[in-house]
């Protein structure tokens, strides 16, 4: 069983458009990530590539879809 560090939602990760990776301050100074094959394929660790820290993130399918149609727009549903 994983220890997470914390459980954050998805709306206050930081999108890169060019990578399609969400990201998240971790508290060693870098940063937890999780790309968004990795959430559509139904995975919710994000880790960080410095040290042993992982997050739960929360998200839904369908706001998943949202975020994305709203940056695509230039936009925020949310």
């Amino acid at each position: 069983m994983a220890v997470f560090h914390d459980e954050v939602e998805i709306e206050d990760f930081e999108y890169d458009e060019e990578t399609e990776t969400y990201s998240y301050p971790c508290p060693c100074g870098d940063r937890f990530l999780i790309t968004r094959e990795d959430l559509e394929n139904g995975e919710d660790v994000a880790t960080c590539p410095s040290c042993s820290l992982i997050l739960r993130v929360i998200y839904d399918q369908i706001i998943l879809v949202r975020l994305q149609a709203g940056r695509a727009q230039g936009t925020h549903l949310l």
